[in-house]
């Protein structure tokens, strides 16, 4: 990605998620004041309340004893976080069928970068909203913008515009280049980083909104605030170049291609997987690891995703076993001539590369090693096409032959 491209982030948060699977199990709390928390005898607190208990003044973390106060015909419901956290995984995995960059900040919240696909970030939020609807049957809010900061506060907009009891199920966009417009009429503790004290400051700097922030100096705003002026000043504005982070731990190794028109051409594509073969087998030599189970990831022209794996007997780091292995689930569940919009290869199931061998079994598999490593040399040196192992391939009249 350039320096010149306009990133297209979204912000999806589950709308009172607790709420909403607890009416999944329950139908019949649909539509009446409810919370999920604890009792209201002990001190218990509200974790989640529904839209028409929040109409009484009920909040998240409000004592449950003074949300019965509030709404004497609240229900309380006790929390079951086992479902709640299949169900986050449940609506992880369909995120993830959209694009691999994906920063889950919660059980119920969460980033994703679109910025590589041609398509507009409403045009997926719309996407996530409907098929998270049809799959998990949870309703959520989604901000679209250039960054992480606005896409935030824009779900924040949209929900906090709706005025009934139901779900807002709100889509927030803000276009290009309206980041610090959109922000200006906001409350200044809209702004990430203005909690309380500060913003009890700005109030006697008589600086009320998110515009007056951005209007005054960047220096004046140090000087009465410290350092958190200069970040103040700069997030009032609407720049954030944050990127999406997905944490440090390695539990996969994939590559995928996003295809501008689609591909319905069976020897281009098995050689898009020779390429994500080489690459990820590349990425674990590097990282001393091995894996065991190859996926492949199918998207067609309507968006359908799927993942089909294959594990094998022992794990792997050598690109033409993971080739093998992926074409091999390539072939089987890629409908004849279906035009394909994505593919994609993965390798998990991590384990340092060792196994058990025999005293005769050593010399080979140092000649393997040995082999490797010099390929991966003469590709750093002369370029990737510089040298192929040999490979056992299919040609167009399916005859194996050797190359």
């Amino acid at each position: 990605m350039t320096g010149d491209t306009v990133r297209k982030i979204v912000h999806l948060d589950l709308d009172a998620f607790f709420c909403a699977v607890e009416e999944l199990r329950d139908p019949s709390l649909r539509g009446k004041p409810f919370a999920v928390g604890g009792s209201p005898t002990g001190r218990g607190v509200v974790t989640s309340a529904s839209y028409a208990a929040r109409k009484y003044g009920v909040r998240s973390a409000m004592p449950m004893a003074r949300a019965v106060r509030l709404c004497p015909g609240l229900i309380r419901v006790s929390s079951k976080f086992s479902n709640y956290t299949s169900k986050s995984k449940e609506v992880k995995r369909i995120m993830r069928d959209f694009t691999d960059l994906v920063q889950p900040i919660s059980i119920d919240e969460a980033f994703l970068d679109f910025s590589e696909f041609d398509e507009s970030g409403e045009f997926f939020a719309r996407k996530l909203q409907n098929r998270i609807m049809e799959d998990v049957h949870l309703p959520c809010s989604l901000g679209v913008a250039t960054n992480k900061l606005v896409a935030k506060i824009a779900t924040n907009v949209g929900k906090a515009a709706h005025h009934t009891n139901t779900y807002p199920n709100a889509i927030q966009v803000v276009p290009p280049g309206e980041e610090a417009a959109f922000l200006a009429p906001l409350p200044s503790e809209a702004l990430w980083g203005v909690g309380p004290k500060t913003a009890k400051k700005l109030t006697r700097l008589e600086i009320n909104t998110i515009g007056d922030i951005a209007a005054r100096p960047a220096n004046e705003l140090r000087q009465q605030l410290g350092k958190v002026g200069l970040d103040l000043s700069r997030r009032a504005k609407g720049i954030d170049k944050r990127p999406i982070s997905m944490g440090r731990e390695a539990k996969s190794v994939s590559h995928e291609s996003t295809f501008r028109k689609d591909v319905n051409d069976r020897q281009k594509l098995e050689e898009v997987i020779l390429r994500h073969s080489k690459s990820i087998s590349k990425r674990l030599r590097r990282a001393k690891l091995a894996g065991i189970t190859v996926k492949v990831k199918l998207r067609w022209s309507d968006f359908t995703t799927i993942s089909r794996q294959t594990t094998l007997e022992v794990p792997t780091n050598d690109e033409d076993t993971i080739y093998q292995a992926a074409v091999k689930v390539f072939k089987k569940h890629w409908p004849d001539r279906k035009p394909v919009r994505l593919i994609g290869v993965g390798v998990s199931g991590m384990t340092p590369p060792s196994r058990q061998l025999s005293l005769w079994d050593v010399p080979i598999i140092e000649r393997e090693s040995r082999l490797q490593a010099a390929v991966d040399d003469l590709r750093e040196r002369y370029g990737s096409q510089s040298i192929r192992l040999g490979r056992t391939i299919i040609d167009n009249a399916d005859r194996e032959q050797t190359v």
